[in-house]
């Protein structure tokens, strides 16, 4: 079977997030003054073979924990569906 799994990647909410900052600040330059606390992230799209959606959802885990996403300074989540 075939899954696509869609994964956004934030940064940690307790964690300052420089580029968020920067474009929060640049949107009250250009007159967004109602806009703010800006966070930036990743979306990264997958397609997996997998006999089972479980196992398609570990191999995602995996695959975030060791190289998508940084787990001291970034959390995930995702979803995943069969094609």
């Amino acid at each position: 079977m075939n899954f696509i799994a869609e994964i956004n990647v934030m940064p940690l909410k307790a964690l300052l997030d420089p580029q968020g900052k920067a474009v929060s600040n640049s949107m009250k330059n250009i007159g967004f003054q109602e806009i703010e606390n800006v966070r930036i992230g990743k979306h990264i799209t997958l397609e997996i073979e997998s006999d089972s959606k479980e196992k398609a959802m570990e191999k995602v885990n995996e695959a975030c924990n060791k190289i998508l996403a940084n787990p001291i300074m970034e959390g995930y989540e995702y979803t995943i569906k069969e094609v």
